[in-house]
């Protein structure tokens, strides 16, 4: 071949690959874009998923090149967008966000359209929750729900793309509001929408769930969100959660509530207990049925499990107590019902009588300070004899009696208020249930202690010694006919109707308030231990002796609280002769003019006997005293604060 074939060859070649470059630039850049490019600067065109197309593909308004400054800019609608994206433009019109949200308000600025597959895309799963809080961040803990959710920690901190984002639940342009019956998150359609997910759980709970059951039958009932929430989806393990659980179904099941949270698994939980049974311990999350089920986890054939997850080996007495015993209706515990009968009967009797006999005091009382009755014999008046009233012995164990007592009163009122906030705050203080028990149990122990040691004595006065003062005469604290003699004369002196009574060693209210500690500490203390140990109790006791010890251990503790907090206080410091306080209980003695103004006729037997003297003692120590008075004061405060908090639960209830 020549030289002109060669040179032929040559141009042919170039020709051909000037060609394929020039094709492969133009569908790489298109033309229009170059040209374009020259005014408007903007390198995210480059990396848009729109790229490849022309400029005028959707600037369809713009002609001429260049064209006039005042053409302005043209902005994209879903009109246009719907040349390529029909069906997609379809769906969107026809939701919720129609003629209220644009495309480009979604996917972002027009040169900046990103695939859904690229982690800047405004779209992309992560970045969803940013682009819609656009517009729905003005709902109150939407947003912020579900980025504190298990959903939003699982994408958002964790990274697990497969966790669900916004269009996962609502629907990418298909979106509806929740009251239209297409919509994903409409209450019928949501099993099905968290159960793309939740495969087995949906499983299991339409095939094992009563409210799955009625779901399925279209019968209005709880789904997923009613139970979980929407937004704010919590891990179902968590303290937060399972302390919410019970509200949560109280939603629908009011009355079951109300009697779950009266039970010491609703008292526990009230305070924070993580570890206390709720409903779904015993009902299951997903399989719950009607106890009527042989299948349910709470018939009888399969309690001994579903209670065996706490409690282990448990008589058959045990699977008797009722978690939802109402003891108000005869109809579920006649046995309990009478308990609360009679409990509620004595507490009106009780609190009635004493209030009446303490109010007829105090006007009284009050007259008499006007009048000057007491004047140079009150708490008050100087005196440099005194006369011994108690031993060491007898103030010591006083004095375990206020501590245990109100150590008693304030780690068991939690449990009985649990539902108000005072009663949160004070298990916090004591570091949470648990330590709060322990403390409730140390109180028993030293009640027990002293009630023993009090009990073994009298024993041994009467059967070794021989002393039979004890059960009656002016030593014994058993009620006789004096006392009611002395009743009466002070209920005239009230009115206004005779003197002062003449009392002796011990009055009649004090020998009501020795005998309530023996009938309190008798009742609350064997109630206590049923509570304290119920399945070996159960082991020869059927279950519903344990419910009542409930009801008993709870009322007869309100009786005891109520009645010294308020009656014995006032019988013993708060009468405006004795207020602030009378120190004769810590310092065993008390001046001789008080002595022979309160208890005249032992005064004179005293003095006719001549064993007066023998009783004269120094005047209290001013250490002594300091004591007597800094103790007595802040028991006295503690009490205080009880009976408001008392007062705070009745109200709110």
């Amino acid at each position: 071949m020549g030289e002109n074939g060669v040179w032929g060859r040559y141009q042919t070649y170039l020709s051909i690959s000037l060609l394929a470059s020039f094709l492969w630039v133009s569908s790489a850049f298109p033309t229009e874009i170059k040209g374009c490019l020259k005014c408007h600067q903007d390198a995210s065109t480059e990396i848009s998923v729109h790229s490849a197309l022309d400029c005028k593909d959707c600037h369809t308004k713009i002609e001429g090149f260049p064209h006039p400054i005042e053409a302005g800019p043209y902005q994209i609608d879903g009109l246009l967008c719907q040349r390529c994206h029909g069906n997609i433009a379809k769906s969107a019109g026809s939701s919720a966000h129609a003629d209220i949200v644009s495309c480009l308000d979604c996917h972002g600025g027009a040169h900046q359209i990103l695939a859904k597959t690229e982690r800047d895309a405004w779209v992309s799963p992560h970045r969803q929750i940013e682009t819609c809080g656009q517009c729905h961040d003005v709902t109150p803990g939407l947003i912020e729900g579900y980025v504190g959710g298990v959903h939003g920690n699982a994408l958002l901190k964790s990274g697990l793309i497969s966790a669900p984002s916004c269009s996962d639940c609502h629907g990418s342009h298909d979106v509806l509001a929740t009251s239209q019956a297409g919509s994903r998150i409409n209450p019928t359609n949501i099993p099905r929408t968290c159960g793309e997910c939740h495969v087995y759980l949906l499983d299991d709970w339409t095939t094992g769930s009563v409210h799955g059951r009625r779901w399925q039958q279209g019968i209005e009932g709880p789904t997923c969100t009613a139970c979980h929430r929407s937004h704010g989806v919590i891990p179902p393990t968590s303290k937060s959660a399972r302390l919410k659980c019970p509200q949560t179904c109280g939603g629908c099941h009011q009355g079951r509530y109300i009697s779950y949270r009266d039970s010491f698994h609703g008292q526990a939980t009230d305070l924070g207990f993580k570890s206390a049974a709720v409903c779904s311990d015993c009902h299951t999350p997903h399989l719950n049925l009607p106890a009527s089920d042989v299948q349910s986890s709470v018939h009888p054939d399969q309690l001994r499990q579903t209670c065996g997850q706490c409690h282990r080996d448990v008589p058959s007495g045990f699977l008797d107590l009722s978690t939802h015993l109402d003891p108000t209706d005869p109809n579920q515990n006649f046995s309990v019902y009478l308990v609360w009968l009679f409990m509620t009967t004595l507490l009106i009797l009780v609190f009635g009588s004493f209030a009446m006999h303490d109010l007829l005091w105090l006007q009284r009382s009050l007259i008499g300070v006007m009048r000057g009755e007491y004047k140079g014999t009150g708490l008050r008046a100087k005196s440099s004899v005194y006369i011994k009233r108690f031993s060491r012995r007898e103030v010591g164990i006083h004095i375990a009696v206020i501590g245990s007592f109100l150590l008693l009163a304030v780690t068991g009122l939690v449990l009985k208020f649990h539902f108000t906030s005072w009663a949160r705050v004070v298990t916090s203080v004591l570091g949470g249930l648990e330590s709060t028990r322990l403390l409730h149990r140390l109180g028993a122990l030293i009640t027990f202690g002293y009630a023993f040691l009090h009990l073994l004595d009298l024993i041994k006065r009467v059967i070794r010694d021989k002393d039979f003062s004890i059960l009656q005469g002016w030593r014994s604290m058993v009620p006789g006919v004096r006392d009611w003699r002395d009743l009466t004369a002070h209920l005239h002196y009230f009115l206004y109707q005779g003197p002062r009574p003449a009392f002796d060693r011990w009055t009649y209210w004090e020998k009501f308030d020795y005998f309530a500690v023996f009938w309190g500490v008798m009742i609350i203390g064997v109630s206590g231990l049923l509570l304290w140990f119920p399945v070996f109790f159960t082991e020869f006791l059927p279950g519903w002796v344990v419910n009542a010890a409930h009801l008993i251990h709870s009322d007869e503790a309100l009786l005891a609280v109520g009645f010294v907090l308020v009656f014995h206080l006032f019988h013993s410091h708060l009468r405006p002769e004795n207020f602030p306080l009378d120190p004769v209980i810590f310092t065993g003695s008390v001046p001789l003019e008080r002595f022979k103004m309160e208890r005249p006729a032992e005064y004179r037997r005293l003095v006719s006997s001549r064993a007066l003297e023998r009783l004269r003692v120094c005047a209290p120590t001013k250490s002594r005293l300091i004591f007597a008075y800094l103790f007595g004061l802040v028991g006295m405060i503690i009490g205080v604060m009880l009976i408001a908090g008392i007062l705070w639960g009745f109200l709110a209830y």
